[in-house]
């Protein structure tokens, strides 16, 4: 055992092990357990595993040899995310159907063609044709009997399962959503780094709802008044710093702290209301210099380099305070942390390497040894800020562009359904 292992055992947490194709003795814990077939005992195996460019997850398989009965199960290893997570990819062509999915418990998963949905079930790693065929599974079950009893029910089933086998033959592109308000569950983007233009993937607050599904209660924060000039706030886990940008506006900077558990995590927003325009600010990295300038990204921010051709979603990475290095840092980490058919047995064909290589570009950007690129921050609600080292002159090497909103950018920014005038009628 390795002194990391022995640590971790030490410690009483979990051990999680990232996957290798190369890995021919992983840590698999077994237990006996009841099986709810045949009621005699059986085996259950965990395998504790870090998915990479994801998170932990819990693998675990249940076998009984008396009656043959299998059964496997994905969990999240980690804490659920603070916001709910939907994606929603156009499949158009056979191989749309090997893309991977993470599908935890509490996924549902629906085509809006076929006006099908399937509710929470147990968590899988499978794959858009995996699912339809589970789809199909679920609906033949018990249809022997169905056909006797209630046969008008069981041929509208069979009609409906044909329609599904239709869908794995491709003849027309489908959409499928994968939404999870656990924000745990993940669909593989398969042209990563680059943007996948068939896939929108889009984070929610959960509603109240939501939150009690997944077991999570409002706890109600001890809170210090207001007496620093700075007007910090001072809760029982959460400090909020109000803090002025010179020639910005005002920010707010959440961070939150845990002693029982050592979690952390830090969160900017602005201060202020949603701007009248969007804007998209570009940076020409020309310097080494540039790689300290300070960086207010919104959680409504999108980050493009165009000459890397990589572009991201809107909100991706959350809102930050940081520098250009900081931000291109972040990057590198969200894809080694958030892509779990990287490597090891989930990776794709040259997968590997294009991460790879596109990680290297970042890492020469950040060293400066790859001058003349260009860092875009486009933010619908105009709300990030990169910069300017020549204030109050105009900096040379940043152009900021203000232009009118989408339908979609307002639709995502909640504003198509916003009241602004005569509100008080209403």
């Amino acid at each position: 055992m390795s002194e990391e292992q022995q640590a971790s055992t030490t410690e009483g947490a979990p051990l999680f092990r990232d996957i290798a194709g190369d890995d021919s003795t992983p840590e698999i814990t077994e237990i006996e357990s009841f099986c709810v077939n045949c009621e005699d005992q059986g085996i259950t195996r965990l395998f504790l595993t870090r998915i990479p460019f994801f998170r932990e997850v819990i693998v675990s398989s249940f076998s009984c040899d008396h009656c043959g009965y299998r059964n496997a199960e994905l969990q999240p290893g980690g804490r659920i995310q603070d916001k709910g997570v939907r994606y929603e990819v156009l499949i158009k062509h056979k191989e749309d159907l090997n893309r991977q999915v993470v599908q935890t418990n509490f996924a549902t998963v629906s085509i809006p063609e076929l006006e099908f949905e399937s509710p929470p079930n147990k968590g899988v790693l499978t794959t858009v044709e995996g699912i339809i065929q589970r789809a199909v599974e679920g609906l033949n079950q018990d249809q022997v009997l169905r056909r006797i009893q209630h046969p008008e029910i069981a041929a509208q089933i069979d009609a409906f399962v044909d329609k599904l086998e239709k869908l794995r033959e491709m003849k027309e592109p489908f959409k499928l959503v994968v939404d999870d308000p656990s924000g745990n569950s993940f669909v593989e983007n398969p042209h990563a780094p680059k943007r996948d233009k068939e896939m929108t993937v889009g984070h929610y607050t959960r509603s109240k709802e939501q939150n009690e599904q997944l077991g999570l209660n409002e706890e109600e924060t001890e809170e210090v008044p207001d007496t620093s000039e700075n007007g910090e706030t001072v809760s029982k886990d959460e400090v909020t710093l109000l803090q002025d940008i010179p020639h910005f506006k005002e920010v707010v900077i959440m961070a939150t702290n845990c002693d029982a558990c050592g979690y952390r995590d830090s969160e900017v927003k602005g201060g202020g209301a949603i701007e009248a325009k969007g804007r998209k600010i570009s940076l020409k990295i020309t310097d080494p210099s540039d790689m300290s300038r300070d960086v207010l990204k919104s959680e409504t921010c999108s980050i493009l380099i165009p000459e890397l051709d990589f572009e991201t979603e809107m909100g991706t990475l959350g809102g930050k305070f940081t520098t250009v290095e900081g931000l291109l840092s972040d990057i590198q980490g969200q894809l080694k942390d958030s892509n779990p058919f990287f490597r090891g047995d989930s990776s794709q064909p040259g997968m590997v390497n294009k991460i790879t290589a596109f990680c290297d570009q970042l890492q020469k950007i950040v060293t400066g040894e790859l001058m003349g690129v260009h860092l875009v921050l486009d933010d619908p609600a105009g709300n990030s800020y990169l910069q300017n080292v020549y204030a109050p002159d105009p900096d040379p090497e940043i152009e900021v562009v203000e232009y009118e909103r989408t339908f979609d950018q307002k639709e995502a920014l909640g504003l198509n359904d916003m009241k602004t005038e005569n509100y008080e009628s209403t």
